[in-house]
């Protein structure tokens, strides 16, 4: 059942029976890597307001940031994807 969801968020999270808390941090992870100069304490808020603490919050900026970063940083060295992995959602 979990490795379903996961290729299912893989393939199009936006169409993953998620719940409206995930679909709330799927949102917030998008903005925060394509707009990130556009968050503001409401997008906080709304998290918040879906029962994330701080805490939560915090480890999901460290998590997106993260990737965000180490993807940007293999782009840009030309790093390739290696042959051995199934891409994601081809399952």
């Amino acid at each position: 059942m979990a490795d379903g969801l996961v290729h299912a968020v893989v393939r199009n999270w936006r169409e993953a029976p998620l719940t409206a808390a995930d679909i709330a941090l799927c949102e917030f992870a998008v903005k925060l890597t394509g707009e990130q100069y556009k968050m503001t304490s409401r997008d906080l808020n709304g998290l918040r307001g879906y029962g994330f603490d701080d805490r939560a919050i915090h480890d999901a900026v460290q998590v997106i940031g993260f990737f965000n970063y180490i993807t940007r940083v293999a782009d840009a060295l030309g790093v390739e994807e290696e042959a051995f992995i199934t891409p994601w959602g081809t399952d």
